[in-house]
């Protein structure tokens, strides 16, 4: 679990919802982290970012809408990224930050494009975790196969073997104990006292073959980050994003810096050295 000590915050959305984010204090004299998570994933995914970066800066980790400790949504058709939009844009007007560094993963990344689309200027820096504005089908279709489907476990060692069996090709280096510390940030403890993945399972609702998960077009938002530093992060093994994306991603933004992480698929956990050492070199960029 995270070292870094945090404070909680919460803040409405325009539908009523009461959101959550964990707030890792740093300096007010540099624009905060922003880490938005993936579409099963929560606020403590960026426990490695905290770790790594808070105190010499502020990191800002949300739950999205059915995530966490967020509200679930009554209506389970706002489980789309134009909404989550809506949300962080509620928080960002809430907390007056001005900008932001925006860390995303998987669906985050979607999310960070868009808020960078809508309110141009808004972010001094962007990391893409494992996305870019072409999905893989066969990644996509495999997050579909298990989205939603409420397992649940008596144990968190079963939890773990259960996260290993699910994801073993994208971490094939995983000990148990990684499969541990992953299981945690992902599932949590529920009422009935077994352990589940701590999110709206209705998430998938809308998350069907008719392309509600992500703009269909997701170039001129890529493109729309031209004008701050950008890292864009792959797993070796994604299959979300391919390395032909990741190259035409270079030439649309040739400043832009690129790492592919060896012998990991979706997604880079952003404890890898190597990740954590480019992402100090964006925010150098940052600062400056």
């Amino acid at each position: 679990m995270s070292e870094a000590a945090f404070n909680t915050g919460v803040w409405q959305s325009p539908d009523g919802l009461t959101l959550y984010y964990r707030d890792y204090p740093g300096p007010q004299d540099k624009p905060p982290i922003l880490c938005i998570p993936g579409l099963t994933r929560n606020a403590r995914d960026f426990e490695p970012i905290a770790d790594a970066f808070a105190g010499e800066w502020r990191v800002i980790c949300v739950d999205l809408r059915g995530r966490g400790q967020s509200d679930y949504a009554k209506d389970t058709d706002s489980y789309i990224p134009t909404q989550y939009v809506a949300d962080l844009c509620a928080l960002l007007d809430q907390e007056e930050w001005g900008k932001v560094v925006a860390v995303g993963t998987s669906l985050g990344g979607i999310l960070a494009m868009m808020l960078e689309n809508q309110r141009p200027g808004l972010l001094a820096g962007a990391v893409l975790n494992d996305i870019g504005p072409v999905i893989e089908p066969a990644g996509l279709e495999r997050i579909r196969d298990y989205v939603g489907q409420g397992r649940s476990y008596p144990t968190w060692m079963h939890a773990a073997r259960a996260m290993r069996e699910q994801a073993g090709e994208a971490h094939p280096d995983f000990q148990i104990e990684d499969w541990l510390r992953m299981s945690k940030r992902l599932m949590c403890v529920s009422g009935n006292g077994r352990i589940t993945f701590d999110y709206d399972m209705k998430i998938a609702d809308p998350f069907s073959d008719d392309g509600a998960e992500a703009p269909a077009d997701m170039w001129p938002l890529f493109k729309a980050l031209d004008k701050c530093p950008v890292l864009a992060l792959r797993g070796g093994l994604s299959d979300i994003l391919s390395t032909a994306t990741l190259q035409r991603m270079q030439s649309e933004i040739p400043d832009m810096e690129t790492l592919t992480v060896p012998r990991v698929g979706h997604a880079p956990t952003l404890e890898e050295n190597d990740v954590q050492h480019a992402i100090a070199r964006l925010l150098g960029k940052v600062c400056r």
